[in-house]
């Protein structure tokens, strides 16, 4: 007797296991094969574990397993996995077919029962399915005693079908043509029950391991939504997360590739790598809660602002025009009639100089106010007050400058008025880049915001730091980085192989308008003086510069 799916079974007098070790041998055999069962994690390596112990506890030669696609409503087969002892060179191709009565599969799989067939070339006439001899006429192989069974999960639904193929008489012989009558038998009805048990076991070990897929797809197709949403939100760093993901990615497993040094105990294993994926692709997700207007804001001022810096040129333009016609003409009213002279054909007009000597005024504070707004479109430039050629003018600029933050118009009111603002001069005066200190906060602040969002989500287990490594990448080693100003011990070595490739990909992205695109080597070089400085991992912009891991961005050094 032998308890098996709730149930005592008899064994017949032939397959009885007399012997208490032999028994002792079976339980642990199904224990052991449980076990590897709900231990595997790759669907592909479970499917072949499956096959492999079923065939084992059977003696079977061969085998075969199918998958039930669901998919656009059409229910297939999917052909995934064969294995054939005594054809070890043959190779297997996963394919789809569809599910019909004519097939082994395709009954079990539509009706839900078992076959057990002796002799699958010699079948009632009455049955609607058959075999397909196309393997054994390629490979010269007999197909001869065959167990068709259903794979049933928690519900009762068929996921896949199980299919054993010749019954050996012993394990070690070679099947043949011309040989598998003889070293091969019919599948008892003790082997039936055994296989449909484990069946049912491994049935359940799919739809978890398919569980587990769809969770991962969830999170991937997650991550790639929320990437989309960042680049909707910002259109001009499209691409900087995946970039740095995939930066982020070869630095880690360079990292782990070391076997000497510093980094010797350090290995990111596959479940690691990809949940620092993640917290690349994800490190910048807060910027959806940064305003938009701060967030596309391109130069020092807003479109906006030079619009209506723009209109007031024009209207300080057209007002000096206006005094100046005005002045004309009280002249010219002032003024008495020319006067002829006899021996001079010119009129003698003694105000002449003088209007003349208006429209040259005119046509200087026109020229004046034009080299104003030149200057004013220069420095709206984010990096114009760090450039040489700027710098080189810097002491008539700034006088100029000076002279405009003073400069006043008469506005359609008759009231004089700042041409520029104080709070426009503070804007273009802004030493480096084009945010003012409380855009800059606001930008900064989406750190924090990517780790609030993250920390809400159920990460599984093997993700759980996706929010640090991902609301970190701003931190310093030296404590100068933000928000919290931590130092080297604080921030996960994760963290700092994403600071390096966010910062590689900042200066070396083509798609910013606010700033210059910087070649690899000098990108590589700035890398180097803030790690000099304390501030990055050098033995990490090391191994990135070593190991040139911007090649995966498809990027490569110019050669001299």
């Amino acid at each position: 007797m032998i308890f098996l799916d709730g149930k005592l079974y008899s064994l017949p007098q032939q397959e009885k296991i007399s012997e208490t070790g032999d028994r002792v041998e079976l339980i642990e055999q199904l224990l052991a094969i449980g076990t590897a069962l709900s231990s595997s994690q790759d669907l592909g390596e479970l499917l072949n574990l499956i096959l492999s112990k079923s065939r084992e506890i059977t003696c079977s030669d061969a085998g075969s397993l199918y998958l039930i696609d669901q998919k656009d409503n059409i229910p297939k087969l999917i052909f995934k996995a064969a294995q054939n002892d005594s054809l070890p060179q043959a190779t297997f191709k996963e394919f789809a077919m569809q599910i019909t009565q004519k097939s082994l599969a395709g009954y079990v799989a539509l009706t839900g029962k078992s076959l057990n067939l002796p002799d699958a070339y010699n079948l009632p006439k009455e049955v609607t399915y058959q075999i397909d001899k196309t393997f054994d006429e390629s490979f010269a192989y007999r197909t001869r005693s065959v167990l068709v069974l259903p794979m049933q999960d928690q519900k009762g639904e068929i996921i896949g079908v199980i299919q054993l193929i010749n019954r050996k008489i012993k394990r070690d012989i070679a099947i043949t043509f011309e040989n598998a009558v003889t070293v091969t038998k019919p599948y008892s009805d003790w082997e039936e029950r055994i296989v449909r048990s484990l069946a049912s076991q491994a049935a359940i070990s799919i739809e978890r391991n398919q569980l587990q897929e769809s969770i991962q797809n969830l999170f991937a197709g997650f991550v790639k939504a929320s990437v989309h949403l960042i680049e909707l939100r910002d259109p001009t760093t499209s691409g900087h997360s995946e970039r740095v993901a995939e930066l982020t990615v070869r630095l880690s497993e360079e990292v782990s590739s070391i076997t000497s040094g510093k980094f010797k105990s350090i290995y990111f294993n596959d479940s690691q790598i990809q949940e620092i994926r993640y917290a690349a692709l994800l490190h910048d997700f807060g910027k959806v809660c940064v305003p938009e207007r701060i967030l596309q804001k391109r130069k020092k001022l807003y479109p906006e602002q030079l619009d209506l810096l723009r209109h007031r040129f024009a209207l300080a333009q057209r007002s000096l025009e206006l005094e100046c016609a005005e002045t004309k003409f009280k002249q010219l009213f002032k003024s008495p009639f020319h006067r002829h002279e006899p021996n001079n054909n010119q009129l003698n007009c003694p105000h002449c100089d003088r209007i003349e000597k208006l429209d040259t005024e005119l046509q200087l504070k026109i020229a004046k106010l034009n080299r104003y707004w030149k200057i004013l479109l220069e420095i709206n430039e984010p990096e114009a007050i760090e450039t040489k050629q700027f710098q080189a003018l810097s002491e008539e600029a700034l006088i100029e400058l000076t002279e405009l933050s003073e400069y006043k118009y008469r506005d359609i009111d008759g009231q004089l008025k700042p041409l520029v603002s104080l709070e426009e001069m503070e804007q273009l005066m802004i030493p480096r880049g084009n945010l003012t200190p409380e855009e800059r906060k606001a930008i900064e602040a989406h750190v924090i915001h990517t780790y609030k969002f993250l920390e809400q989500i159920p990460w599984t287990k093997d993700l759980k730091q996706v929010p640090l490594i991902a609301a970190f990448h701003h931190e310093k080693l030296d404590g100068s980085g933000y928000p919290h100003g931590l130092e080297t011990g604080e921030i996960p070595l994760q963290t700092q192989i994403l600071t390096i490739a966010d910062i590689y990909d900042a200066l070396t992205a083509s798609d910013r308008p606010y700033k210059r695109k910087l070649p690899v080597e000098t990108t590589l070089q700035i890398l180097k003086q803030e790690a000099h400085k304390g501030k990055l991992n050098t033995d990490l912009v090391e191994l990135f510069h070593q190991r040139q891991v911007f090649q995966v961005l498809g990027q490569t050094l110019s050669i001299d």
